[in-house]
């Protein structure tokens, strides 16, 4: 993404989000620990942020920093997820613990699915969630192993698998 379409997103962002937070200028100065002129600087689109920048931000917002990064068009989308699976919400508040450590690509990726016939059942959110918590710790153990003196031989073990579920001629494609 070039410089310019992202200081656009986040100038887009951090007006919308503030409004949700109510937040002022000074306000939102004072919890990210940022000059106001930084501040102004954003919301005008002058002004490109630094990475430390987005988190202090985010920290200030309350926030995962890819809430201020997230294309605008893709907003509408995730309104209509979530307007069309209410019952995601629901579960959420329901059973907090299902949903510990998720950030809100997790919940968009969950809202965005859809069961047979139509929005997902309380079973069919359920199954969904632990489905991608598995896929999770499967990563972070997969992390851990490849940089472990095992690492060449599951990297052999996953090339493998991949061949026999990718045939060869559309990996290049």
């Amino acid at each position: 993404m070039d410089e310019q379409r992202q200081a656009d997103i986040v100038k887009i962002n951090l007006h919308r989000l503030m409004a949700a937070a109510g937040l002022t200028v000074s306000e939102l100065s004072d919890c990210a620990g940022l000059d106001q002129r930084t501040v102004r600087g954003l919301l005008s689109g002058a002004k490109r942020a630094h990475s430390r920048t987005l988190h202090r931000l985010a920290e200030g917002l309350k926030i995962d920093v890819n809430e201020l990064l997230i294309e605008p068009a893709a907003l509408s989308y995730n309104r209509f997820d979530q307007e069309t699976n209410p019952l995601v919400d629901e579960i959420v508040r329901e059973n907090p613990g299902i949903f510990a450590a998720w950030i809100e690509e997790d919940f968009d990726e969950l809202r965005s699915r859809m069961g047979v016939g139509g929005s997902l059942t309380h079973d069919g959110v359920i199954a969904a969630a632990e489905r991608m918590n598995r896929r999770r710790q499967l990563h972070e153990r997969l992390d851990v192993v490849l940089e472990s003196s095992q690492g060449d031989l599951v990297g052999g073990m996953i090339d493998l698998a991949y061949r026999q579920v990718v045939p060869e001629e559309e990996e290049g494609q």
